[in-house]
């Protein structure tokens, strides 16, 4: 190996190290954010209506004053504006459904639902983008599923109505990952960037002036005005470890949040994780990890299929 490719090498796993570090933060950033959600509705007793609207409110101003007021006709240039509304709005219902059953569910186990979304996305991406799998990754999703069901265990008592809510929220996250990926060769980064929030703001800012509830409490204040510092922080930190290292590196250090979710709710709300959600979560992880190498070895062969050797 000459000192120039050594060099590029070198380079290349510290550009890696530092995406996967940013990674790390950025989930753990995104528990910060449910953790405060969660402790706004149930620990201060506001409106989640109240609060996902401020959350989209503060986002969209903290996207005006990174990028400028200058550049926001710029940034609202986009060659498909109605579906990067659409596309925001599919997310901020996520973000409504997700805040709501974290008022009834464990944080742990809302997290544990929201690892289902790299299957949704394989899943849903057949039908919606012609992207179908195979006979393995589906058998991974079914196993994600069934995951899922051992954390509730549906013939203990019934699954909790919350639950749903918790997996339509994924459904929804699912559908905007996939929308995303529909207009990423359509429209730059920053714009993308800057039209996700806009969605939610213009679906449920109006809504705040009728549900509007003045925190008691300077912690109430926080725990309201954090959600949109910390989702405009997380989804900085995703775009910069993405642009760092390739999503096949990244990716698996997603599921270091529920880490971060079991403390949290122990710490807050002495929720502790039992025996099944610990199974059920091992088990959805497990299935998006295989999915992810399925996700490789085809890249792989497709390169390889592709290369003027082959």
């Amino acid at each position: 190996m000459t000192p120039e490719s050594r060099r590029a090498t070198n380079l290349a796993a510290a550009d890696h190290l530092v995406g996967i570090g940013c990674m790390c933060v950025a989930v753990a950033i995104f528990a910060v954010q449910d953790t405060a959600s969660k402790a706004a509705t149930v620990l201060y007793g506001l409106p989640v209506l109240q609060v996902v609207a401020v959350r989209f409110i503060v986002n969209v101003a903290l996207n005006v004053a990174y990028f400028g007021p200058r550049r926001v006709p710029a940034l609202l240039a986009s060659e498909r504006p109605g579906l990067q509304l659409l596309r925001g709005a599919v997310m901020s219902l996520s973000t409504l459904l997700n805040y709501t059953a974290l008022q009834y569910l464990r944080l742990d186990q809302t997290v544990t639902i929201t690892f289902l979304t790299p299957l949704l996305v394989a899943l849903l991406a057949g039908p919606m983008l012609g992207e179908w799998v195979g006979w393995r990754r589906m058998v991974a999703i079914i196993a994600g599923f069934l995951g899922v069901l051992l954390v509730f265990r549906p013939d203990l008592g019934g699954i909790h109505w919350a639950a749903i809510l918790s997996i339509a929220a994924t459904v929804s996250y699912a559908l905007y990952i996939i929308a995303t990926r529909y207009m990423a060769p359509i429209d730059s980064a920053a714009v993308m960037q800057f039209y996700t929030p806009l969605g939610g703001l213009l679906l449920f800012g109006p809504l705040v002036f009728f549900f509007w509830e003045t925190p008691s409490s300077t912690w109430g204040w926080v725990a309201l005005l954090s959600g949109g510092v910390w989702g405009t922080l997380s989804h900085w930190f995703l775009i910069l470890a993405h642009r760092k290292a390739p999503a096949s590196i990244v990716a698996p250090f997603i599921y270091t949040e529920i880490v971060w979710m079991i403390g949290l709710g122990a710490l807050l709300f002495g929720d502790w994780p039992d025996r099944w959600t610990l199974a059920g979560a091992a088990i959805v992880i497990g299935s998006g990890l295989y999915l992810l190498y399925r996700e490789a070895v085809r890249s792989r062969e497709q390169r390889s299929d592709t290369s003027p050797l082959a």
